[in-house]
């Protein structure tokens, strides 16, 4: 039995929901394929989107036409916009989602798109002839033939699940078969192949939590969308709590680190930084005094409570016995222990910026098999890797976002420029352009280019000029318009600022770090009222214009250097003026461009420019060669 499409998307987590998406938007025939259905879009682990940097990629995932935005606003049982003390630029929305509601809307909003087929089974190898792909063999025996895959397999790849220092379980998460066969087939083709490992806490019974001893966190945001182009119906919202660990907990972990799998010796991958379990917590801070602990909400119609912030891979009486020495928990009830997942990834140095394999034609990778973490890092590698197989098949040019227009176009550059050596995470602290990535202005950045793509529907589509008429409406309305004193000095008397004796120009005023869009707006009877967060943008854009001017111009002299190309078959390592580190580096990860390279660690500003003269060396006696033979 044999079947054809244009592309295949390989498993149904959140990579592979978005990488299938956005095949389908831009009009390739495409099939998703997964080994359970009901399961597509599972939240593995916290129930949560967002956060500083995730929470912009969020909606920069929404902007360019995804999934992501519209099953987080269709499940959002807390909302938080964390950072709002600080300045525009690290803001970051979150989301608390429901489990069930999440995976449920992100199945309806695939059944939506017509070019989408999807199908329950096993990837156990690839179809491919030479160094091309061709298609896709399942356990079962079936043969689904394409030009373009995509691999999204996420933590199930000779995934092994490890509680206590008792030996590991094969799963590719809790009750799923991992995937044995895909993984070897892939490492057979000669790629390089390294194991990271990640982690989950215990859920407890939230009717065995005393809530006295815990501190609330209200939800906010009212009426916050992570969705720009559809506008999805909030659920109710329900509240969150914060404790905190202390001595006696850091003397039980102290206690039993050989009974840890980490710290047994069951566990060799890296595992994150940045979202370490109760072990590292206490073996790399031993001064901290305490931990935070978040209790977040599992969904409405169950009264579980994942544990925030006590990841672990401890047997399960020692889980059992730390959870009572956190305040709160005294009584807790556990319904899922916490464990630790150990699986394969492949370094992404072999990808291209479109997450194509230089060494297999048509196949592209996106996911935790780049070596990353997170459902938003996830997303935006697989919209990005969908929409380039479907070009690569339709004859269109590929998207790759620069770092001056997406944190997912930093991310992908990260990734493929400087790999990573353990489970990468976004931060606003990898990105340059922080003030021109924001929340508030995603539509407007990122909207032009997925319409220029073909990644929008009609509908978003239509829903996107509105957008762009509106916001080009407000910015005039602020340059023309003149306010009198009599409807500014209430505004300044009540923020302490000096009043003004005559009309000024909207945008003159805000100017003053005292007044604001929304109470500007507001005070100039401005009506229909816009979105606070094109408010917000505009705001930014006059407060800060000098230095969204200076990123703009920093960011025209980055696209200036990648206007000069390096072909990818470069002979690095003959370039005898650059150094041997620079020379090695480059050989790997074969840069695109310049700006590319100068990115590389270990290349340094000589090295850049002698490479600049040695690629235009050899390409004058390459060209010399083809005219003598001709």
């Amino acid at each position: 039995m044999e079947r054809g499409y244009e592309v295949i998307v390989v498993g149904g987590g959140h990579a592979g929901a978005e990488a299938a998406a956005a095949s389908a938007r831009m009009g390739a025939r495409t099939l998703l394929i997964t080994p359970d259905l009901s399961r597509i879009g599972q939240m593995s682990c916290n129930p949560a989107i967002g956060g500083v940097a995730k929470g912009v990629v969020a909606r920069e995932v929404d902007a360019l036409g995804g999934v992501m935005g519209r099953a987080t606003d269709a499940s959002r049982i807390h909302f938080k916009m964390l950072n709002e003390s600080k300045g525009p630029a690290v803001w970051g929305p979150r989301a608390q989602c429901d489990r069930g509601l999440y995976p449920r809307a992100v199945r309806r909003v695939l059944d939506e798109l017509p070019l989408l087929d999807l199908f329950q089974e096993m990837v156990t190898g690839l179809w491919l002839e030479e160094e091309r792909v061709r298609g896709v063999v399942t356990r079962g025996g079936l043969r689904f033939g394409s030009r373009t895959v995509v691999v999204t397999a996420g933590t199930f790849l000779r995934g092994r699940i490890h509680i206590g220092g008792e030996g590991a379980v094969a799963a590719g998460r809790a009750g799923e078969a991992p995937s044995l066969e895909l993984a070897q087939a892939l490492e057979a083709r000669g790629l390089e192949v390294g194991r990271f490992k990640t982690g989950t806490p215990p859920r407890v019974d939230g009717r065995t939590v005393d809530f006295s001893k815990v501190q609330v966190q209200d939800g906010g945001g009212g009426d916050y969308r992570f969705a720009g182009y559809v506008s999805e119906e909030l659920p109710p919202q329900r509240d969150c709590w914060i404790t905190w660990t202390g001595p006696e907990l850091k003397g039980i972990v102290q206690r039993n680190l050989t009974r840890s799998a980490l710290y047994g010796g069951e566990i060799a991958g890296q595992g994150p930084r940045y979202c370490p379990s109760i072990e590292d917590k206490v073996v790399k801070f031993p001064d901290a005094p305490r931990h935070q602990v978040f209790l977040e909400p599992e969904g409405l119609e169950t009264t579980e409570i994942y544990v925030n912030g006590l990841s672990t891979s401890m047997p399960a009486e020692v889980q059992e016995e730390f959870l009572r020495a956190v305040p709160g928990l005294e009584r807790a009830r556990i319904t899922k222990l916490g464990y630790a997942i150990e699986y394969d990834y492949f370094p992404p140095h072999q990808l291209r910026h479109s997450l194509e394999l230089r060494e297999v034609e048509g196949l592209f990778f996106a996911g935790q098999i780049n070596g990353t973490t997170g459902y938003e890092e996830a997303a935006g590698q697989g919209l990005v890797a969908g929409a380039n197989a479907a070009a690569k098949v339709l004859g269109r040019d590929p998207l790759l976002l620069r770092r001056d227009q997406a944190y997912i176009g930093v991310m992908i550059d990260d990734l493929v420029t400087r790999g990573v050596d353990e489970p990468y995470r976004l931060f606003t602290s990898r990105a340059e352009f922080r003030l021109l990535l924001r929340q508030d202005n995603v539509l407007e950045r990122l909207g032009p280019i997925a319409r220029e793509k073909g990644l929008l529907t009609k509908d978003q589509d239509s829903v996107l000029g509105r957008r762009l008429h509106d916001r080009r409406a407000l910015v005039e309305w602020f340059r023309q318009t003149a306010l009198p004193p009599e409807k500014v000095n209430p505004l300044l008397a009540d923020a302490g600022g000096t009043p003004v004796k005559e009309p000024l120009r909207a945008e003159e005023l805000l100017k003053r770090p005292e007044l604001g869009a929304e109470g500007l707006a507001e005070a100039g009877e401005l009506s229909p009222r816009p979105p606070r967060d094109m408010l917000h943008a505009v705001e930014v854009e006059v407060k800060y214009a000098g230095y969204v001017r200076r990123e703009l111009e920093r960011a025209k002299k980055l696209a200036e250097q990648a206007e000069f190309r390096i072909p990818e078959e470069a002979p690095f390592g003959q370039f005898v003026t650059l150094s041997r580190e620079a020379r090695e580096k480059l050989a790997r990860i074969r840069p695109a461009d310049l700006g590319q390279a100068g990115r590389i660690p270990g290349v340094s500003p000589a090295d850049l420019q002698n490479l600049l003269l040695e690629v235009r060396r050899w390409k004058r006696g390459r060209e010399r060669a083809v005219a003598g033979t001709e």
